[in-house]
């Protein structure tokens, strides 16, 4: 452990990611950057009963490729898709964990619901079975913090260890509190993300009933169900996955030679303290959570190229979210770039602001704006200055920005890292 240093610099070094569109970052940026949509019918459970059938559902992902099957089987989808990601932003980063180091690593990797699906399963087998089909494993690998220990176990990362919970702010939490951890001197790197799996059909029929889900556009296809700042939009579209990013001290990751996709730069959290589903008048949490995101480091408003929004599609949530970014930039956000992934993802809940976060530092690591599908009549009510297609300009800095049930409310800003 070393002596906090606030001045110290973090950068990201590694990136991983399990998504609806790509089981790694190479796939991940092309589909972004072309605009392709991963959401499409759901297939895990049969949808006849209901209206909504879309998702964002991982694709041909096979846990055996980062860990062996006889532990994997006794834990949870969540888990599996922690697990990956993790791995891989470990390989992609170079960073070698040895015992000279180990204490030194962090991990810092949260989930929203955990694995809803080891309880409902267990339940189920109770009910039918008799109390002895229940598994022995499930409540360890049920629980939220599951990924946080199993990654390091996979890994051998034994430094400070923690799994946030903010719900769909989860994600954005853990790499703003992985560069907090290692300003403080908590550790040298971190192993940050998020991952969910959330495509369960109580979960399905949960938010059915709450009324947030989204539908594809009359004649169009399903792809269209989720249309963020559309003056049409109707609801959010549920996805799955995982992000990861390996942070690092910069003078660390230079030593050793390590690509650097960008600086993280600023981090803000705030609660709206109003109501567990709806958010606040004008988006004021998330506003005061972006701000605070720009003061942290000083970075000047008006140098902010792009934002990664939470933009979910939904008819409140995202005149909240406008609101509340234009009181945060004022004047300059009609000339900030809006780039909402979720378009193309669906929302992957809590794992959303890890993978918008490796998102987010590949296109300031590429210099380029991926589009936002769907965006076909503006709405005045946001009035943003959304992308329609992929745009390679500058970015000096880009923030992700997430809001979560419950009133989370969570920003990291990357910074374009130029070598100096």
């Amino acid at each position: 452990m070393r002596k906090p240093d606030y001045t110290r610099r973090i950068v990201i070094t590694g990136l991983g990611v399990v998504s609806p569109i790509g089981n790694d970052k190479d796939a991940v940026w092309e589909a972004l950057t072309a605009g392709r949509t991963g959401i499409g019918e759901i297939t895990r459970f049969d949808t006849t009963p209901y209206d909504h059938k879309a998702s964002g559902e991982v694709k041909d992902f096979d846990i055996t490729q980062y860990w062996n099957f006889k532990d994997a089987r006794r834990t949870d989808r969540t888990v599996h898709f922690a697990v990956a990601s993790a791995k891989m932003a470990v390989a992609d980063s170079g960073l070698e964990i040895t015992d000279e180091n180990r204490y030194d690593v962090g991990v810092i990797y949260g989930s929203g619901g955990g694995g809803q699906d080891l309880f409902i399963t267990n339940q189920a087998s109770w009910k039918t079975k008799g109390a002895r089909s229940v598994s022995p494993f499930f409540i360890a690998n049920g629980l939220v913090d599951a990924s946080s220990g199993t990654i390091a176990i996979e890994t051998g990362a034994k430094g400070h260890n923690f799994c946030p919970v903010a719900a769909c702010s989860t994600g954005t939490l853990a790499i703003g509190e992985a560069a907090e951890a290692i300003r403080r001197g908590d550790c040298t790197a971190v192993i940050a993300g998020a991952a969910e799996s959330p495509l369960l059909e109580l979960v399905h029929i949960g938010f059915t009933n709450m009324r947030g889900m989204g539908s594809p556009l009359p004649g169009q296809p399903i792809g269209t169900a989720c249309r963020p700042f559309d003056r049409t939009r109707d609801g959010f579209v549920l996805g799955e996955g995982a992000g990861a990013l390996i942070l690092e001290d910069l003078e660390l990751a230079k030593a050793r030679g390590a690509t650097i996709y960008a600086e993280v730069v600023g981090y803000g959290s705030a609660a709206d303290g109003f109501d567990m589903i709806a958010p606040a008048a004008g988006g004021e949490g998330s506003a005061r959570a972006m701000k605070a995101a720009l003061e942290r480091r000083d970075v000047p408003a008006d140098e902010v190229d792009m934002i990664n929004p939470h933009g979910t599609s939904t008819p409140v949530g995202d005149k909240a979210e406008s609101e509340a970014i234009w009181t945060a930039f004022g004047s300059h956000t009609p000339d900030i770039l809006i780039s909402a992934t979720k378009s193309m993802t669906g929302h992957m809940m809590g794992a959303a602001g890890a993978f918008e976060g490796v998102a987010t530092a590949l296109s300031v690591y590429h210099q380029t704006v991926p589009p936002t599908l769907n965006y076909r009549e503006p709405d005045p009510e946001c009035n943003l200055n959304v992308a329609t297609e992929t745009i390679e300009k500058p970015i000096r800095y880009a923030l992700s920005n997430n809001i979560g049930l419950g009133g989370h409310n969570a920003a990291v800003i990357f910074k374009r890292y130029t070598g100096d």
